[in-house]
């Protein structure tokens, strides 16, 4: 892997990260040649990858490569140039001095309908031209729109799993990719698909816009599976005046979707009049249905009439299951989620802080109370070292390990991570203590964890200086009562910054459990990565 002060083919030196995903990470580097700032993306090629994968790597890289350089338009990130170095491929790009719209959702909340109004006009644009050009790019989400803080400019990026007209697609070899909360239905299905499926992800990216999180958020791939398929489509209230475009982008039925000269019209008539003027859609005719059994599933824009919906759901979950089954279950998707957030940095980065404040959480006694969410600086364990938990056959994914923490409970941290135990507490910190995970086992409130979420977050003003942006969400982990509260504050005198809290409460085997994760707020995407891969891996294994 590189690192600072690497000539990558004796042009680009690497300075900082700026991200990193899965598939790779994303550099700053001086051009030397020509004396300007640009990001470099570096392919991840781990050692253990049998010799077909790292070819598959390889040929998304070339595909992301080739598929970008038949778009041009201010509105696609610009490849400059695609080198080898150490046998493998970089794609040299315009440097965006800004930060992702997932990032500023994180970090500020939601966006007024009007700026997700003028989102969606610049990657409409965007999507014209690529869809002009014969690209399909089938990973349109928060992560992968880059928004250029001087100017305000829109920026589509990663098009590493775009389809291009004449080109072979990963999903024909197999294996589906993709972002499943952002993707079309269709295409779940396994049918083939056209910009109208780009136009579905565009209709999710604005809800996710203006809410904070997508219509189709769920806790498990099968769940979100039957949401995009077969669950009503909730278009938020905080949508406004968008809310008659959203649901014509989010109709399952591609014939009847919104089509982009439409939502053109209605995303300018918005901005221009401060409401939405009638959306002027005319229905394709229905389809005609050959009704055998033995043809294969219903035709999509066969049932005209809302009775006839559920028969089309059936038959896209069908399919969609199909695709995964077949795929070898839901660990053959590529789970791009802000996972997927395009290059998103993971692991040990942003600024340090070396002392907690002692705040409590409001409605527990003093003893039961956990530090502040996220903190957690005591000394490591000295019989806990960095690997000595991590069990055989780790199933963590890239950058992750999976721990068995002797307080009873196994859970992904990311590799390098430092435990230290602060009883009834635990925590696994980063080595700068920029990133914070804590776990607190303790007794079961009888006013249960939405409640006592709720508490703490009217508590927060006098708690956490400089509180904003919080938010109590009522959910279920595991299949019990749970609730999650997301909040930014100030920080502590040593944190350098403010900071963001994702915090996950629920009751299961007798106990409430708090699982939280601290995150400077400008990385708070990679605070939200280290999250998720610690609730979704998170199992008890004591009584």
């Amino acid at each position: 892997m590189a690192s600072h002060g690497d000539l990558i083919a004796g042009r680009y030196r690497i300075t900082t990260p700026l991200g990193r995903g899965g598939m790779g990470t994303v550099w700053r580097a001086n051009d030397e040649l020509l004396g300007r700032a640009v990001a470099v993306k570096e392919l991840h090629v781990d050692e253990g990858r049998s010799s077909a994968e790292a070819e598959s790597r390889r040929e998304r890289t070339m595909r992301e490569a080739r598929s970008v350089a038949q778009v041009k338009h201010p509105g696609v990130l610009v490849l400059h140039d695609v080198v080898q170095h150490d046998a493998q491929p970089w794609l040299v790009m315009e440097l965006i001095d800004g930060r992702s719209l997932a990032d500023r959702i994180a970090v500020d909340g939601p966006v007024p309908p009007a700026e997700a109004a003028r989102i969606g006009l610049a990657l409409l644009a965007a999507l014209r031209a690529a869809h002009s050009a014969g690209v399909l790019h089938r990973d349109l989400k928060p992560a992968n729109v880059l928004l250029e803080a001087a100017t305000g400019r829109v920026v589509l990026s990663d098009f590493g799993i775009a389809q291009v007209d004449g080109q072979t697609t990963l999903t024909e070899t197999g294996a589906f990719v993709g972002s499943p909360e952002y993707t079309a239905p269709e295409r779940m299905s396994g049918k083939r698909t056209g910009p109208e499926s780009d136009l579905w992800s565009l209709g999710v990216l604005l809800c996710a816009a203006v809410e904070g999180e997508s219509p189709f958020r769920r806790d498990s791939v099968v769940e979100v599976l039957h949401a995009v398929v077969m669950d009503e489509v909730k278009v938020p209230d905080s949508a406004g005046g968008l809310l008659p475009v959203l649901n014509g982008l989010l109709e399952r039925d591609p014939a009847r979707r919104l089509g982009a000269d439409e939502v053109e019209r209605a995303l300018r008539g918005f901005l221009t009049q401060e409401r939405m003027p009638t959306v002027p859609h005319t229905p394709v005719p229905p389809k005609s249905v050959d009704p055998s059994p033995s043809d294969g599933p219903v035709v999509l824009g066969a049932a005209p009439a809302q009775a006839g919906r559920p028969r089309i759901r059936t038959a896209l979950l069908v399919g969609a299951l199909v695709v995964v089954l077949a795929a070898g279950g839901t660990g053959a998707w590529v789970m791009t989620r802000d996972d997927s957030r395009g290059a998103e940095a993971t692991g040990a980065t942003g600024k340090p802080s070396k002392s907690p404040d002692k705040l409590k959480i409001p409605g527990k006694k003093a003893s039961d109370a956990p530090e502040p969410l996220g903190e957690g600086t005591g000394k490591p364990d000295p019989t806990q070292s960095a690997d000595s938990s991590e069990p055989a056959g780790d199933p963590a994914p890239a950058g992750y390990r999976q721990v068995s923490d002797p307080s009873g409970f196994t859970m992904a941290t990311p590799t390098g991570f430092i435990r230290t135990d602060e009883s009834p507490r635990v925590f696994y910190n980063s080595a700068d203590n920029a990133f914070r995970i804590g776990v607190h086992p303790q007794p079961l409130d009888p006013n249960g964890p939405v409640a006592v979420m709720r508490q703490a977050h009217e508590a927060g003003p006098s708690d956490y200086p400089g509180y904003r942006d919080g938010s109590v969400r009522e959910t279920t982990h595991n299949g019990f009562p749970a609730a999650v509260w997301e909040f930014t504050w100030d920080g502590g005198a040593q944190d350098g910054g403010p900071r963001r809290t994702y915090d996950l409460s629920w009751n299961e085997g007798g106990k409430m459990y708090d699982l939280w994760v601290s995150a400077p707020a400008d990385q708070a995407a990679v605070g939200e990565r280290h999250f998720i891969e610690a609730h979704r891996s998170f199992a008890r294994t004591g009584s």
